[in-house]
């Protein structure tokens, strides 16, 4: 059912365990208290949740990215979902900063599943009116939706930070063909062109090869992605700049630091003066590098809250 043209009243903001910080953050953005829920573990490791106020009639924001542990937290907020549904709340937006599952997105060879797909499937099926999320890593996983998807992006705010540092001889670069477009988006905040790294397989027993499509001798690289793992792609991009002349001054920023497995040792290059994400999935302490800095993306998604709450546009906070 198409709601968007309804009023509603009261808006509540609710977390599971997944990034309670950037919800209070975000929370404290639109000058609310939490909402009191509970999320906890039966003894067998089964969720729990537990609606402890009234929430009949309100306007519902549940902040959960699906973010390592995927499957615990996915799961987590589904059942936060039927709880507020069961509760009579009037909608319920999944704000979903990192939307877990978005590789599987097509089928890549024959009996292999569209898990993006599923998911979308599943949360709907739950109850989920509308989704909130930041920076998929394919942008048609919103049509998987057959409710609204709000999608934001955080070039913005991370092309605001590396502006501020108003580098010489900058150049954007895209770490391989699937993201031109978005070093594009970053080129054109930045006034920078952009470069692309084009990887080739010699053979079965070979190794990747990388090559620099543009001008990098004396420059100073901007790697960006949507999302860094296991920084293997970042790791060998960053090679292969510097053996084309790059100056040994790279930025790397990505709006989700998953780090997982060989991360940090594959991100442990000199060479690269920072390491610039947001904060759509919280960091470990171990992984709390001086050289990893942190965009907060609290303000940007507290806009798109009260403006869908409002029925005002979302459209203009991409301007």
């Amino acid at each position: 059912m198409n709601t968007d043209g309804m009023c509603w009243g009261e808006m509540g903001v609710f977390s599971g365990t997944a990034h309670p910080d950037l919800a209070r953050e975000i929370a404290g953005h639109l000058g609310l208290e939490m909402g009191a829920l509970t999320a906890s573990r039966f003894p067998d490791g089964e969720i729990e949740v537990r609606i402890n106020e009234s929430v009949r009639g309100v306007d519902a924001f549940i902040i959960q990215p699906t973010c390592p542990p995927v499957n615990e937290n996915l799961m987590e907020l589904l059942v936060m979902t039927d709880a507020l549904c069961r509760a009579s709340a009037g909608r319920i937006t999944a704000v979903v900063p990192y939307y877990g599952y978005a590789r599987q997105d097509k089928k890549a060879a024959g009996r292999e599943p569209i898990t993006a797909r599923m998911v979308a499937d599943v949360m709907t099926t739950v109850g989920i009116d509308r989704l909130v999320t930041v920076d998929l890593h394919s942008a048609q996983i919103q049509g998987f939706f057959g409710v609204p998807v709000d999608h934001l992006t955080a070039v913005n705010e991370l092309s605001r930070y590396m502006a501020a540092k108003e580098l010489d001889n900058l150049v954007v670069v895209s770490p391989d063909a699937g993201r031109v477009k978005l070093a594009a988006e970053y080129a054109n905040r930045l006034g920078a062109p952009v470069v692309i790294i084009h990887k080739r397989r010699l053979g079965p027993e070979r190794p990747e090869v990388a090559h620099v499509v543009g001008d990098v001798e004396g420059k100073a690289p901007v790697v960006i992605d949507d999302m860094i793992t296991t920084g293997g792609t970042i790791g060998r991009s960053v090679k292969a700049l510097l053996e084309n002349g790059a100056k040994p001054e790279i930025y790397v920023m990505a709006t989700h630091p998953v780090l997982v497995g060989r991360a940090l040792e594959n991100l442990a290059n000199p060479a690269i003066q920072e390491i610039v994400v947001t904060n759509t999935i919280p960091l470990a302490p171990e992984k709390r590098l001086e050289r990893i800095k942190v965009v907060t993306i609290a303000p940007l998604i507290a806009d798109a809250i009260r403006s869908i709450h409002t029925n005002a546009s979302v459209s203009r906070l991409f301007q």
